[in-house]
């Protein structure tokens, strides 16, 4: 009887946890698409505005300090949207001991000099399908939350390892699937957590620290990837005993790693032929400035019924769509599926800010179309657009 009342008490504590973040969510959500375009201009001008060699420096600090105004407000929230389970995900097939072995000397630098990093990382293990930039998020969010707790030093160390869950583990925690799954796990040696803390951590703005000193979004933030990414997450700390946070992964097994088409190309420059569609003008007129300056050839349009009437009247090819997701009149996916019968060869960039119920729910399932989040930076923009010319086959017809 005591087993089933304990057993409740979990089911009632996991379904509150998912309300709260569904609530949070939706909140977040429903300001995401405004403040992605206002920072997508911010960050994008003031990074344009560094480039120029003529800069006082007390201009170029100011203009330094709004910058990193904008990416601490696009880190915020994308924290907000990553713990809601609310952004657009890009999942590849990957290594995670690969992922800790490049983020290692970063992490080093992180959580400082006083604390000493090992891992432990199981060379067979299986890979998993997870947003690369998602698992870097964990790692840097638990170690953040490492070096916090211990203030005076210690030890924090990573292991993976193949493991399987049955059945009967994965009912006590119905948050884990049975079968082959990959395990992170994060020890520290830090001030641990009593039960009461314990039942909190995961809750949205939910924090320890002073006021001023964390957000309180970390681990919310951990606990959403997870969970968008079809894991579990489970925690072991007592006071003074260190904690240990262990996330499982689906195993993807017998499929290789997929070779990043996110490295860096020789050159950023092209000279192809671009149709911009987007409705907000500063946004719009942001990515023309930021592709003519790598030299291509840049034609504009404000939504997708503008952009067939421009076609029509201008003629010519078009080498590459970079278009909005959701717009009046005629939607990104919508257009694309027009432009297309003319121009089969065309490559296809979308990009959006809204969050990922609302692009989903736009034609926009597929994990392998070409995809831009807002608010990204003009270099960003010119890389991603470079990737996409330069990828074999059709990124919207694949």
């Amino acid at each position: 009887m005591q087993g089933d009342v304990t057993e409740r008490k979990k089911l009632e504590d996991r379904l509150r946890q998912s309300q709260k973040m569904d609530a949070v969510g939706r909140l977040a959500a429903g300001v995401a698409h405004d403040f992605n375009n206002l920072l997508t201009v911010v960050s994008g001008h003031s990074q344009l505005l560094l480039r120029l060699p003529d800069l006082s420096p007390s201009i170029r600090r100011s203009i330094m300090a709004i910058n990193e105004a904008g990416d601490r407000a696009s880190a915020l929230t994308r924290q907000l949207l990553a713990f809601s389970r609310q952004t657009v995900l890009q999942p590849k097939v990957m290594d995670v001991n690969v992922v800790i072995s490049a983020t290692g000397k970063m992490l080093k630098r992180l959580i400082g000099e006083d604390i000493l990093f090992t891992t432990v990382l199981d060379p067979t293990l299986s890979r998993i399908k997870v947003d690369p930039g998602q698992l870097d998020q964990i790692l840097m969010n638990l170690a953040v939350n490492a070096r916090d707790a211990m203030p005076k030093g210690g030890s924090l160390r990573i292991e993976t390892a193949n493991v399987t869950i049955g059945e009967d583990h994965a009912a006590p925690h119905i948050d884990c699937k049975p079968g082959p799954q990959v395990m992170l796990s994060i020890t520290d040696t830090g001030s641990g957590m009593t039960p009461e803390v314990l039942n909190c951590i995961f809750e949205p703005f939910f924090t320890t620290k002073e006021i001023g000193q964390g957000t309180g979004l970390g681990l919310a933030t951990v606990f959403g990837i997870v969970q968008q990414n079809g894991g579990c997450i489970h925690v072991e700390s007592e006071p003074g005993q260190g904690t240990t946070f262990r996330i499982y992964f689906p195993a993807v097994v017998g499929q290789e790693a997929d070779k990043s088409d996110l490295a860096a190309s020789n050159t950023l420059r092209g000279t192809e032929r671009i149709l911009i569609v987007e409705d907000e003008e500063a946004v719009r007129e942001l990515a023309v400035i930021s592709l003519e300056m790598q030299g291509y050839k840049v034609m504009t349009a404000t939504d997708g019924k503008d952009a067939l009437r421009i076609v029509r009247t201008r003629g010519g090819p078009i080498d590459l769509v970079l278009t909005d997701v959701v717009m009046p009149n005629i939607s990104g996916p919508e257009l694309v599926e027009k432009l297309r019968l003319q121009f089969p060869r065309m490559k296809v960039l979308f990009m959006s800010g809204y969050t990922d119920d609302a692009v989903l729910r736009r034609g926009l399932s597929e994990a392998y179309v070409s995809f831009i989040e807002k608010p990204y930076t003009p270099l960003a923009l010119a890389r991603r657009v470079r990737q996409v010319l330069d990828s074999s086959g059709s990124a919207a017809a694949r």
